[in-house]
């Protein structure tokens, strides 16, 4: 039985019904963002499918939807899956909607919550990138492109 450290020991609900399981993704970095579809950052969805589509083989972006902020991701998973397809094609794997921040939060991200130093979320669009073993590299603002010089930096 191998033990899974990290990032590595979750899994998600995916918004196809399908469960993301982290482990799935050990040799390859992973940048899980906390996403919604009414923000002023929605637009980085295309670039995050950029990103995806670039770094295929050494990268995974996990698209986290959350209503937490603003009430900025009112839908349901099936519209939250028809506006990500409709908008921006986006064929990285999404959870469902679930609790970043506060009571009630999903496993993963009371877990990220204690590796960044007890912060919580802060917006929609954080962004959360991973090693290959599944440890925390760094946490990426919301207003952080995902094109970035600095992000991309550490996915070479």
């Amino acid at each position: 039985m191998t033990i899974r450290s990290g990032v590595h020991g979750f899994e998600l609900p995916g918004l196809n019904g399908k469960p993301i399981v982290l482990a799935d993704f050990a040799g390859k970095k992973i940048l899980l963002v906390n996403t919604a579809s009414e923000c002023g950052y929605t637009p980085q969805y295309a670039r995050l499918q950029e990103l995806s589509t670039h770094f295929n083989n050494s990268l995974v972006v996990i698209g986290c939807p959350s209503n937490d902020f603003g009430n900025q991701e009112p839908g349901t998973n099936e519209e939250i899956a028809a506006f990500c397809n409709r908008n921006y094609g986006i064929s990285f794997p999404m959870s469902e909607k679930l609790k970043v921040t506060g009571p009630g939060k999903h496993p993963l991200y009371r877990w990220l919550y204690e590796q960044n130093q007890q912060r919580e979320v802060g917006w929609n669009f954080q962004k959360f990138l991973f090693d290959e073993n599944g440890q925390l590299i760094k946490v990426f603002g919301p207003g952080t492109d995902p094109l970035s010089e600095e992000l991309l930096l550490l996915l070479h």
